[in-house]
């Protein structure tokens, strides 16, 4: 089973960066197939129509390629003033965004349809970021994927990984593997026949 995980982030001391981190070693642990992405190395102009009328950039392409070759992602987002980062968003207005005459990315659903995502957020806050799961969760189903309803946000995250980037707490890391075990049996649920 082939599982992409990710962090809405590029900060190299982030928060979701190490949850993603944790995240992809439990799938791994679990018998998966994991690839862990960087944004930073797929870098991305804001979106602007006309700037793609000039041609869609080859990062976003090879984007494209990479979340339609996995049936299942976990997503790590940090909370920006509530929501989720300029960079998440724009990441998937690229990546959703037809290519027009192209003889695989003409529909901007196809990277998206049917995948299976589990959400994880961290921030130093007591909320743990959930907020910016409950705005990602439905930009996600809109581009129809399925979101899984096992969710979790790590509060107090400038606390909660020890100097080896692991989590500290027993909870946490039992919170975190159930979203990652809900994931990888959704996965296999809806893509057996795949």
């Amino acid at each position: 089973m082939k599982i992409l995980v990710f962090a809405g982030s590029t900060r190299q001391q982030s928060f979701n960066r190490k949850l993603a981190t944790v995240a992809a070693q439990m799938a791994r642990d679990a018998g998966a197939e994991v690839t862990q992405l960087e944004l930073a190395d797929h870098e991305l102009p804001l979106y602007n129509a006309d700037l793609e009328a000039r041609g869609t950039p080859e990062s976003a392409i090879r984007l494209k390629t990479i979340f339609h070759a996995h049936p299942g992602w976990i997503i790590c987002s940090p909370e920006y003033n509530g929501s989720y980062t300029a960079l998440l968003k724009n990441t998937l207005d690229w990546v959703s965004s037809p290519v027009k005459g192209h003889p695989d990315w003409s529909s901007g659903t196809r990277p998206f349809a049917d995948k299976v995502v589990g959400l994880l957020s961290a921030s130093p806050g007591a909320l743990g970021g959930v907020r910016s799961l409950s705005h990602l969760a439905p930009l996600l189903a809109n581009l129809q994927c399925w979101v899984s309803p096992k969710q979790f946000a790590l509060s107090r995250a400038g606390e909660a990984f020890d100097a080896q980037g692991q989590l500290t707490s027993e909870a946490s890391h039992t919170n975190v593997k159930a979203v990652v075990d809900k994931l990888l049996w959704a996965t296999g649920r809806l893509h057996a026949a795949a």
